[in-house]
């Protein structure tokens, strides 16, 4: 792929003042919190908001030593996110959790548009922008009430006792995405464990590129056909009518693939971990479902399962009082700022009857979530037909039992054991 040429500007030095020195240069740095309060699945972990509270702008020492920062405070982490001083490029940026690798990180693969810039990054946007408007994405409900129905029934007919995850919180956007993009559900061995691998934040750099190329691999035979026979779909689509390369339509298939097999997965599964755990919500939305999408934001808003984001400064900038030098990187605490009091009051407290707007789970700025509304779709109908067919849902094993994916870019549960009385 022939990369845009780089926008990044010459850097110069801000001067600085007394104030800014005192902050940048006599604070210790902090090191990124990532331990959970036992038997507290849904909170970040407890250090966040200790740093929140003192310092939502702090110097932070990452794993292979570069002192950056951590910001966790509502305004300042929608303000980088926003703020094109700072980069989304991979190889400018440091990996704050351990064991990953030392100094900056290589370049993002071609077609994952997380990790671009403008103007790169918008031409890929725009491309796409089209194909997954408010509209279009609403005209997918009845679909999604379709295989909904079909899921339930199925869990019906099987009796009580079931992962959520793989009879319901999976399939459901698996199938969607699928259908959306024009993959073959059938094939869904053939993808959905290198889709796991890249999400998880201790595989080796070996199992990562593998999983990596296996994903390509798969695309590449996909694309070819799409080329060779025209099809009703959204990489049909770009097969036919767009400049994308065979290499950026491979690339960008697998990136929106992985994404739509993941995320809304995990807030299907993690959101009714919640509601369980929270009987008066549960019961509200089972009672309303026209609560459904103000349920959603909230969510979003409580559980932040995309949890963790980087940016990498171009230039210097000053924030907060303090001097972000260029090149350092700045890991944003997502979960922090959805749990920030000054912009959400009693924010540790799940309430469905919240008005939730502004929250960061789909995240902001040009990288907002490119599938935000049909994932919006898919949990609007999925979690109140859910609690409708089973009015006595509840958690199959003590909630701490439940196994966490604390070792996920996605946060959630890897297994949800669930039962219910029969009629």
């Amino acid at each position: 792929m022939q990369h845009e040429p780089s926008t990044r500007p010459e850097t110069t030095r801000a001067p600085q003042t007394p104030q800014t020195t005192e902050v940048t240069e006599v604070t210790e740095p902090v090191t990124l919190p990532t331990q959970r309060a036992a038997g507290c699945p849904f909170d970040p972990p407890a250090g966040l908001a200790e740093l929140r509270e003192v310092r939502p702008l702090a110097r932070m020492t990452y794993p292979d030593g570069h002192v950056g920062r951590l910001a966790t405070g509502y305004a300042t982490v929608r303000s980088i996110m926003g703020d094109p001083r700072f980069s989304s490029r991979y190889e400018l940026m440091h990996y704050p959790f351990p064991g990953g690798p030392e100094g900056p990180l290589p370049p993002a693969p071609v077609g994952d548009m997380t990790g671009m810039d403008a103007p790169e990054h918008t031409r890929f946007r725009r491309l796409l922008m089209g194909r997954f408007t408010v509209r279009r994405m609403r005209r997918l409900s009845d679909r999604v009430a379709e295989i909904t129905t079909e899921h339930l029934d199925a869990m019906e007919r099987r009796g009580p006792g079931t992962d959520l995850v793989e009879a319901f919180a999976r399939p459901l956007p698996a199938l969607m995405i699928c259908e959306l993009l024009g993959v073959p559900y059938d094939d869904r061995e053939r993808f959905q464990n290198h889709a796991h691998t890249l999400m998880s934040m201790d595989v080796t750099p070996e199992d990562r590129y593998a999983a990596f190329v296996g994903l390509e691999e798969y695309m590449g035979e996909l694309v070819a056909a799409k080329r060779a026979a025209p099809s009703d779909d959204l990489l049909g689509d770009l097969a036919q009518d767009s400049d994308l390369t065979d290499e950026e339509l491979v690339g960008v298939g697998g990136f929106l693939l992985a994404a739509g097999l993941d995320t809304t997965a995990n807030m299907i599964a993690h959101g009714t971990f919640a509601l369980l755990s929270n009987p008066a919500q549960a019961e509200a939305l089972r009672a309303d479902p026209d609560l459904a999408p103000q349920a959603v934001e909230e969510l979003m808003r409580y559980l932040t399962i995309a949890h963790t984001s980087v940016k990498s400064a171009l230039e210097d900038v000053e924030l907060e009082g303090q001097l972000i030098r260029a090149g350092e990187s700045v890991t944003l605490s997502l979960e922090a700022a959805n749990r920030d009091p000054e912009r959400f009051p009693d924010p540790d407290v799940l309430d469905l009857q919240r008005k939730a707007t502004g929250h960061l789970g789909f995240g902001h700025g040009i990288h907002q979530c490119l599938g935000q509304q049909l994932a919006r779709v898919e949990m609007t109908v999925a979690l109140p037909a859910l609690l409708r067919r089973f009015p006595t849902l509840r958690l199959a094993v003590p909630a701490e039992e439940v196994p966490l994916r604390t070792n996920m870019s996605i946060y959630g549960v890897h297994r949800l054991p669930v039962t219910w009385d029969e009629d």
